[in-house]
């Protein structure tokens, strides 16, 4: 047996996270993973050329935006990013 077969089998296996906890289920956390999971899918498949996100925190006092986009795409996403922002800071009022 060598040396990584008997590190492995002494090894403890914690699960992750550590202190995992049942996931309470959610329509509009299975509504994001949704929208992010169809995203992944299409930039697998080559499918994808920018992507923006904005995302706003559970108690509407956060938002943030991330992007990732040819470059040439960086202005249009950002003023989109930002139109999209105030406007969702809008609808929570």
């Amino acid at each position: 047996m060598s040396k990584f077969e008997r590190a492995l089998n002494d090894a403890t296996v914690v699960p992750f996270p550590a202190a995992a906890t049942e996931a309470v289920a959610d329509e509009n956390v299975a509504s994001i993973i949704e929208v992010l999971q169809d995203q992944l899918k299409l930039a697998r498949e080559g499918k994808l050329r920018s992507v923006a996100v904005v995302s706003v925190s559970n108690d509407g006092s956060a938002i943030g935006t991330q992007w990732s986009c040819a470059h040439g795409d960086v202005a249009s996403l950002i003023g989109k990013l930002t139109v999209l922002s105030h406007d969702m800071m809008a609808a929570r009022n």
